[in-house]
């Protein structure tokens, strides 16, 4: 009898393993792209649509929509559901709480304070923004979660600047139609090709919800605003904090730093324009 039970009870924990490890990355990329476009067809009809808060001025003083980036946060959270073992959840709780503030931020802040360096100069000047809110939230729910994925403190540093980093770098891309979305998607794709299965997933995960906005995005009926940059980013330095290479995630942290740096004193849109292949990467798909 015993013999016979044995088969029975050895296949249940496989099963119970293959849970833990999360769906297949384009599985879990396929759950976000999905996600991402039903929320955004959601919210685009909901009331929430002919709230002036909800809207923004870009480039060229056309009205769009920012309710995107709550579409983009919900499509990379149902993603990473798909796509993380559990003792990865943490992943969630920062790409959640990254677009959370970022959504904060695109309804109550102001455009007085650019950089880092200008939130800053705000604070010694006695003035909280809400731009310096969101960085010290993320930078702390990235430490919090890094936390909880490594134990050594040097890796815990790097997850923090990569996470947090990436959630502001991406952020910084978001000045013309399309081009953080671009950036994530070529990114996430790419990175999805490259290291364990779980940060595989993790990057497609990314790729997916940046290509499923694009859409939207290109044709200047929404944007991402901080909320959906933020999360995007966050789910990309997610997916580098948990590569198994301390020497690749040391070299993406240098990486998100050195860029942040550069950005305070030049800009990315004058560098791309001078480009003429980034110029046309830049434009395709972009209303004339």
């Amino acid at each position: 009898a015993t013999a016979q039970c044995e088969p029975a009870a050895m296949s249940r924990p496989p099963r119970k393993a293959a849970r833990r490890r999360g769906l297949p990355p384009r599985v879990a990329a396929a759950a976000a792209a999905t996600a991402t476009a039903a929320a955004w067809r959601w919210l685009s009809q909901s009331p929430a649509a002919a709230d002036p808060a909800w809207s923004r001025q870009n480039y060229r003083d056309r009205d769009v929509s920012l309710l995107l980036g709550p579409a983009v946060t919900a499509g990379a959270l149902v993603g990473l559901a798909a796509a993380l073992p559990a003792p990865r959840r943490a992943g969630m709780l920062a790409v959640a709480t990254i677009g959370a503030v970022g959504a904060y931020d695109d309804r109550y802040g102001d455009s007085h304070a650019r950089g880092l360096k200008g939130h800053l100069e705000a604070l010694r000047g006695g003035r909280v923004t809400t731009g310096m809110v969101k960085l010290v939230t993320m930078a702390g729910v990235a430490a919090a979660a890094s936390a909880r994925q490594h134990r050594s403190r040097l890796d815990i540093a790097l997850g923090t600047v990569l996470v947090a980093g990436s959630a502001n770098l991406v952020n910084l891309f978001d000045l013309r139609p399309g081009r953080a979305a671009k950036l994530t998607g070529l990114v996430g794709l790419a990175m999805g090709q490259v290291g364990d299965r779980s940060s595989r997933a993790v990057a497609a995960v990314a790729g997916a919800v940046a290509s499923a906005a694009l859409g939207p995005d290109v044709r200047e009926s929404a944007m991402l605003g901080d909320c959906g940059a933020g999360a995007l980013g966050a789910t990309l330095g997610w997916s580098l904090a948990t590569r198994p290479s301390r020497l690749a995630r040391t070299a993406a942290a240098a990486g998100v730093v050195a860029a942040t740096l550069a950005s305070e004193r030049t800009s990315f849109s004058a560098v791309i324009e001078a480009n003429p292949v980034l110029r046309t990467v830049d434009r395709l798909g972009r209303v004339r």
